[in-house]
């Protein structure tokens, strides 16, 4: 990675934990606080890139060009409407990439590599360096997720505070063990942050209070309520923290932004 970009893959392969959410308001509350964030759209479905209000017809060059036929990262890379939000887009179309790349070598690396060469090209001054790069994971533990893994630094995990959700996570922390033995020897967990709970319901903290227990200090401090406000966001193509800034989930999403900032080593030296 090129100094100073932080590289998080959002990764968890149960579906409906706020995993896109999380993506979407979390790269917009970076680029609120002054950070240069592209948010990677490596979901076949494209969710990422509805809910931050491109449509499906300006979608030209997506996340399977730069995957699967090696185009240029920086040349597919979009603005978004959120100032100092970048968007590498997705479509249906990725969904064949697994089938595309069975018999590729270092099919693994295809994400790291489309991101090493946009680094090179950083250093050479054609290009503006980000501070942080997202990369919104399909709820699958397949070869995409996988690329995400060896391209980044670190695991982003969504969990949703529901009975079933540890049901899995063991699956997931072999998957991110598996990459870091063979793949990607520097990824690390960023953390565990806790999505959906509802304060009315008491399994609610008992799920929160099992993750803590298993997972310790990196569990973030900050929990995602279930938030009505959050949910209708993504319908009219904005990240909540757009669409009604003063609601309980954007608060969050914002504090959330906040504890990110302040683990970084980086914050932490000039603090």
């Amino acid at each position: 990675m090129s100094d100073g970009t932080k590289v998080i893959a959002i990764a968890n392969q149960k579906g409906g934990v706020g995993k896109t959410t999380t993506a979407i308001n979390l790269g917009t509350a970076l680029a609120a606080s002054g950070r240069k964030v592209l948010l990677i759209d490596l979901d076949p479905q494209g969710n990422a890139s509805t809910g931050l209000g491109l449509e499906k017809a300006k979608r030209k060059i997506t996340a399977y060009d730069v995957v699967v036929s090696e185009y240029d990262l920086e040349k597919a890379i979009q603005p978004s409407s959120i100032p100092d939000l970048d968007l590498l887009p997705s479509d249906v179309e990725l969904s064949g990439a697994e089938l595309e790349l069975a018999s590729t070598p270092r099919r693994s690396y295809r994400l790291k590599h489309a991101i090493d060469r946009r680094d090179r090209m950083v250093a050479r001054e054609e290009a503006e360096r980000y501070d942080f790069i997202l990369i919104d994971c399909p709820p699958s533990l397949n070869l995409l997720t996988v690329n995400a893994m060896t391209a980044a630094d670190s695991v982003l995990v969504p969990l949703q505070c529901e009975f079933f959700a540890l049901e899995g996570l063991t699956q997931l922390m072999r998957t991110i063990e598996l990459v870091r033995s063979s793949l990607n020897p520097d990824l690390e967990i960023e953390g565990v942050v806790l999505t959906m709970h509802d304060r009315r319901n008491r399994l609610s903290d008992q799920v929160a209070d099992d993750v803590r227990d298993y997972f310790g200090e990196k569990v973030f401090e900050t929990v995602i309520p279930r938030n009505v406000r959050v949910s209708e966001a993504p319908s009219f193509g904005k990240p909540a923290i757009v669409y009604d800034y003063e609601c309980a989930g954007s608060r969050a999403y914002l504090r959330m932004a906040r504890e990110l900032l302040r683990r970084q080593p980086s914050e932490a030296e000039a603090a």
